[in-house]
């Protein structure tokens, strides 16, 4: 029979390693080692809890225990994740962690170990170690979901001061969440914090800079910090009355519309850019119009109707 103990915080996190990842493990049940052991158990215990399974090829005991394992956290349908750890090839994690004899398992939650045991527990006492950890420690994922689906239908019900209240709640769970960030650097926009959003984009992790919920928060401040001038939108509507054939006016005179909020003509006036000469200016009015999906987000209904509209144009 196991040995049940409390880990605690006390076995430290190992040394060396990479920097960790925000973006959530596709598998349930996987292997590692000490070069992944902090995005595959430190950073993801921080949305689900993660069972690691320290083992070795010749020990009975752990040939036992494993697919136990396997079975109780596959039927657990992604409430808890499993990772399983050789200490013959990763000696020096073993050696961080403690290991005095195998199988180990420890149970990892919001990026500590918070409970364990030793030896090859029945499968009864198994499922009730599984079930404790599962209770006590799950559920913050779709708990996070559900907060971020929210929010985000506040912001889009333009109540941003209710979305970023719930964008605060959810930074304070997951502090690299990119879609929370730019969440909330979008209601700051909306409620004209320009330099809260520049702050709050300015120190992104690592990890999110190729977010595309991150990209969308910067395409979105970098249209938000484009000045507003209605003599200069007065100006460009004549120009491009008085000769269509001029493209850079009309160019900009998107850009300044979409600046004022009418993000609908800004629109029509790069289709008909695009459907002109779409290679005009360096593909131009294309890489413009694709700034404004970014900013106005996937769901946006002008990204929709736009992107549509684009295809058809592309692919005439």
């Amino acid at each position: 029979m196991g040995t049940s103990f409390n880990a605690g915080g006390n076995s430290p996190a190992p040394e060396n390693s990479p920097a960790p990842s925000s973006a959530p493990l596709a598998a349930i049940i996987k292997d590692s080692d000490t070069a992944n052991f902090m995005s595959d158990v430190i950073e993801t215990s921080k949305s689900v809890p993660v069972l690691v399974d320290f083992w070795a090829p010749w020990c009975g005991p752990c040939k036992q225990l494993g697919p136990l394992l396997e079975k109780i956290v596959t039927e657990a349908g992604g409430k808890i994740n499993l990772v399983k750890v050789d200490i013959d090839a990763n000696q020096q994690l073993a050696q961080q962690m403690r290991i005095q004899s195998i199988p180990a398992v420890f149970a990892f939650a919001d990026g500590q170990p918070v409970d364990g045991f030793m030896g090859a527990l029945p499968e009864s006492e198994l499922r009730a170690f599984i079930d404790k950890i599962i209770s006590s420690h799950g559920g913050q994922a779709e708990q996070v979901e559900q907060m971020l689906t929210a929010a985000e239908a506040a912001l889009e019900s333009e109540a941003a001061d209710e979305a970023i209240a719930i964008f605060e709640q959810i930074l304070q769970l997951e502090p690299e969440n990119g879609r929370a960030i730019a969440g909330m650097a979008k209601a700051y926009i909306a409620v004209d914090n320009l330099d809260g959003a520049r702050e709050l984009l300015s120190v992104i992790p690592p990890a999110l800079v190729d977010d595309p919920h991150v990209s969308g928060a910067l395409a979105a401040l970098t249209v938000a910090e484009t000045p507003v001038d209605d003599g200069e939108i007065a100006r460009l509507s004549e120009a491009v009355a008085a000769n269509e054939a001029d493209f850079q006016s009309r160019l900009d005179l998107s850009v300044a519309l979409n600046a004022a909020g009418q993000e609908e003509t800004a629109l029509d006036n790069l289709m008909w850019l695009i459907e002109k000469d779409r290679a005009w200016n360096d593909d131009a009015a294309r890489k413009q119009l694709l700034l404004f999906f970014e900013a106005w987000g996937p769901t946006h209904e002008l990204t929709l109707s736009g992107r549509r509209r684009l295809s058809s144009i592309l692919f005439a």
